[in-house]
């Protein structure tokens, strides 16, 4: 990637705290400036005994499924520290970053789609189509869709939810964004998710929401970026995946202009 192209544009990324340095360093490279502004906070979801009780029970599920990275972190910390991953109980997941997150904590043989990076994409691979009578458990935050475990139990699954974090609007100090959008000192926000979005409207005010609406911003699924257009943003640039696709996205768009 070219360490000029994003030279003099100012970034706004607003995955959670402790998640940003991949992108914030590609931004970097291109020759931008990445603003940390974290518009999601992850908690634990607690030490529940329905969560201890299934974690003593794995061994009788067939799949595991990881709805994200932090499903991976969450929940692997909490079974590691009671017991081994059974042999045999397949591990499956939606996106590339909980992929690599699996990968680092010894998942070699992980099911993952290989294009569309969510639950669609995980529901068109072949390994989840014939599944009758099979036990599958879902790793996941509190709430969330229900269209995997629907489909799955429509498929003839029997599924159970492990919800092990939760997400929530963080107490991050918007004034010092709010400054530089009267300035007109910002070039693009990145939005990974529609929660993200919803928090960063909300955190912004109505002082900041004009800067929102016309500040080009970027997304990399088609729910975000709808999201994002119904709140009036004027410019919404849907990307590839990832960190990777977002900052593709953000080069290929300034190369432009």
């Amino acid at each position: 990637m070219s360490s000029t192209a994003l030279v003099g544009r100012r970034v706004v990324v607003t995955r959670p705290a402790g998640q940003a340095a991949h992108m914030a360093a590609l931004i970097r490279a291109a020759g931008g400036e990445p603003l940390l502004f974290p518009a999601l906070e992850i908690f634990d979801a607690g030490d529940t005994p329905a969560l201890r009780a299934l974690i003593a029970r794995l061994e009788s599920f067939d799949l595991a499924i990881f709805i994200s990275a932090n499903a991976v972190s969450k929940a692997l910390a909490l079974v590691r520290a009671r017991r081994d991953w059974p042999d045999g109980l397949r591990v499956a997941t939606v996106g590339r970053g909980s992929e690599r997150e699996l990968q680092r904590h010894g998942f070699a043989d992980v099911i993952a789609p290989a294009e569309r990076f969510d639950s669609e994409g995980l529901l068109e691979l072949p390994q989840l189509q014939q599944l009758a009578g099979k036990r599958v458990v879902i790793f996941r935050g509190e709430g969330g869709r229900e269209l995997l475990g629907e489909t799955l139990v429509a498929r003839g699954a029997a599924v159970e939810y492990a919800e092990c974090y939760r997400r929530g609007r963080p107490n991050t100090d918007a004034a010092p964004l709010l400054a530089r959008c009267a300035r007109q000192e910002l070039d693009a926000f990145t939005v990974t998710s529609s929660e993200g979005l919803a928090n960063l409207h909300e955190m912004l005010g109505e002082a900041g929401r004009e800067c929102l609406q016309r500040t080009p911003l970027f997304a990399p699924h088609e729910r975000i970026a709808a999201a994002a257009r119904a709140l009036e943003v004027q410019t919404v640039v849907l990307t590839g995946p990832g960190d990777e696709g977002l900052v593709a996205g953000l080069v290929a768009f300034f190369a432009r202009v």
